[in-house]
């Protein structure tokens, strides 16, 4: 799934949330019908990895049926856990799950978190984050909750400072110190790794840079601290489904020794487990 599922499932997820609302009380959806398979929608990079990890090696020791079903945009996980097209979904952070809740009236909560994935600034152009030039272009994601999250990052490695408070909601408008006199370009978060070759810059989300093989720990000119950082990814379902026994299962497989060991075995620090 690339750019054409991309594509699809950006038209779509308008539709999807308009439409799908009209089905969630029905009891042939994939939420309410508790034999059948847990289908959890997850962007491909590092979630479907580890959900199919979780798949083929620990569900049926533990009586879980899991099907996974990849996105690669930020809005059909959501709208389709909303209207029972899934029963869960993994790829997103709480802050921005608030923030599209409360954007698009759905009642989609948190069950457990999984990972972190570094929030990372890249470049083609550049060895250091110092040696960006004056008027220089970088990327950043146009989602409210990432393109905040992005400015932080600038702002806690010194390259920006924005306005007291301002938090996962800061834009460029909350930028009170530039003095590299930088130009911020607004990308879907997917497009950011593919911009590095127009821009100086790009802060990436961490499964999207591992998709366009970068390595964090390494290529990353600054990169979020896991330290007390309240981005980690989760798995969550519509309000209401939280004790459905499938979902109990696959939290728990979720915060297991052995996937813990998987996301530091594979993934060497550019994701981190969260538990």
């Amino acid at each position: 799934m690339r750019n054409t599922a991309k594509i699809t499932t950006a038209v779509l997820a308008a539709g999807a949330l308009t439409l799908g609302l009209s089905a969630c009380g029905s009891d042939k959806d994939s939420a309410s019908d508790t034999s059948g398979p847990l289908i959890v929608a997850a962007s491909p990079t590092p979630h479907a990895e580890i959900l199919n990890y979780v798949k083929d090696n620990l569900a049926k020791d533990a009586g879980l049926d899991l099907e996974v079903k990849e996105f690669t945009d930020y809005v059909t996980p959501n709208t389709a856990t909303e209207d029972g097209s899934v029963g869960a979904n993994y790829f997103q952070t709480q802050p921005y799950l608030d923030d599209f809740n409360k954007k698009n009236g759905t009642h989609v909560v948190s069950v457990v978190d999984v990972h972190l994935e570094p929030l990372g600034l890249y470049s083609h152009k550049v060895k250091k984050a110092d040696d960006l030039k004056s008027g220089a272009t970088v990327a950043v994601p146009n989602d409210t909750v990432n393109e905040g999250r992005a400015l932080q990052l600038l702002a806690a490695n010194g390259i920006i400072t924005l306005k007291d408070g301002v938090g996962t909601a800061a834009t460029p408008a909350d930028i009170t110190k530039n003095p590299k006199n930088l130009e911020f370009k607004e990308l879907e978060a997917a497009q950011t790794p593919r911009s590095l070759d127009d821009v100086d810059a790009a802060v990436v989300n961490g499964n999207y840079a591992i998709e366009a093989d970068l390595k964090p720990a390494e290529d990353a000119l600054v990169l979020e601290s896991a330290k007390g950082n309240p981005n980690s990814n989760l798995l969550a379902v519509k309000e209401g489904h939280e004790d459905d026994p499938r979902v109990k299962k696959l939290a728990k497989l979720l915060n297991s020794p052995e996937v813990k060991k998987f996301i530091e075995d594979k993934y060497d620090g550019a994701v981190l487990p969260s538990f």
